[in-house]
């Protein structure tokens, strides 16, 4: 793994075996049991400073593949190495250089103000309490929450529950940001907001690199670096937008006409 690299991953794999109960499995004892194949050897390597876009169907893998390079999941098989740290025998390390933002959160306290969920989860982190101080002060500043940041969370819009997101996950001075279709949920003008500020300020001014997934073709267009193509856990293409035209022969091509391609 090189100094400019973020991720890296190497044949890097996920099979999952359907559980069943008692009574399914008493005619077939001897009978070998399914097996889903959610991310099949994928090698993929993310630059650090770069937003990196996985782009892909629903149930295409994108967001078991995120759940394995945060630690969350444990891989059958293969390697990956995030911030230079192995995934499987260096997870705290890993934990501690990233950041986590879904589509759907649901983690945060309902009745804490936004300020008051950054403090828990802050001692979470164990942060200082001056220390935790002066970080929510500067997410604040950096993120414009000064209008809601003392509401409670349940008042919340879906727009602002993202921007809180976003601030935890940079609490701990993540240097790399897994986003797992953030925008889902967004209006259009909340997602572009969202999009824009990640652009200029946590990549362009913060200088941190960004693993972006989204079922959005124009999306992945036109905000992410360079774009991997998932389907059915595999990934079939990575490159530039004019790169993956070239793959398919087809200079005019649209990202419609990519995405037809490859999946």
């Amino acid at each position: 793994m090189t100094d400019t690299c973020a991720i890296e991953t190497k044949d890097l794999t996920k099979h999952f075996t359907p559980s069943t109960n008692l009574i399914d499995l008493l005619p077939r004892v001897f009978r070998k049991k399914p097996v889903v194949k959610a991310v099949e050897s994928v090698d993929i390597t993310v630059e650090k400073g770069e937003i990196f876009g996985l782009l892909g169907p629903n149930g295409a893998g994108k967001t078991t593949l995120i759940k394995m390079l945060c630690t969350l999941i444990v891989p059958t098989r293969g390697t990956a190495y995030v911030s230079g740290f192995d995934i499987v025998k260096q997870g705290e390390a890993v934990r501690k250089s990233i950041g986590l933002v879904t589509g759907e959160e649901r983690s945060f306290y309902w009745r804490l103000t936004g300020k008051q969920n950054l403090r828990f989860f802050g001692s979470l982190y164990n942060l200082k309490t001056g220390d935790t101080k002066r970080k929510i002060g500067y997410l604040v500043e950096l993120l414009d929450m000064h209008e809601y940041i003392d509401v409670r969370f349940d008042k919340y819009s879906t727009g602002m529950k993202q921007h809180l997101a976003v601030a935890r996950s940079l609490l701990c001075d993540a240097q790399i940001l897994f986003m797992d279709e953030p925008t889902k949920s967004l209006d259009y003008h909340s997602a572009a907001k969202l999009r824009r500020f990640v652009r200029e300020r946590i990549v362009g001014q913060e200088r941190r690199t960004v693993f972006f997934t989204t079922h959005i073709l124009k999306e992945a267009e036109d905000f992410t670096d360079r774009i991997a193509v998932m389907d059915r856990g595999c990934v079939k293409a990575i490159g530039t937008v004019p790169e993956l035209k070239r793959k398919i022969k087809n200079p005019q091509a649209s990202i419609e006409d990519i995405f037809r391609y490859f999946t």
